[in-house]
């Protein structure tokens, strides 16, 4: 993706991590967010050749928007992250973590920080 944009990882990140994005709605997988706002510098065509297999929390830019995939699942964005937090799940009875029209910012972390949070949620 960084190649594409012709910028480096960190640039890029950088960029992704700089706004707020408006979730536009929920769609392709129940809790998927697609997000409104994506600088125009990160752009990123989908995949020719979708992947089978994309890991819970993955970040991934298609087109002119960002989104989450909040279960493991196929697709076609291109990668740039992936986030900890556990976004969806059929058996909580709660609201979820955000819905059509809330805002959501990207917040970089190290891996040490990665894997702290993601215990964190396992516990729930």
């Amino acid at each position: 993706m960084a190649e594409h944009a012709g910028r480096k990882e960190r640039e890029v990140i950088r960029i992704h991590s700089s706004r707020d994005y408006r979730i536009y709605m929920l769609g392709f997988l129940p809790g998927f967010p697609y997000l409104g706002g994506l600088d125009k510098r990160i752009h990123t065509p989908r995949l020719t050749t979708p992947r089978t297999k994309i890991p819970a929390g993955s970040v991934g830019i298609g087109g002119e928007q960002t989104g989450i995939y909040p279960m493991e699942s196929p697709g076609g964005w291109q990668l740039i992250g992936r986030t900890p937090l556990k976004l969806f799940d059929v058996k909580q009875a709660e609201r979820p973590l955000y819905e059509a029209g809330d805002t959501i910012r990207f917040i970089p972390i190290t891996l040490e920080e990665y894997h702290k949070i993601r215990l964190e949620q396992e516990k729930r």
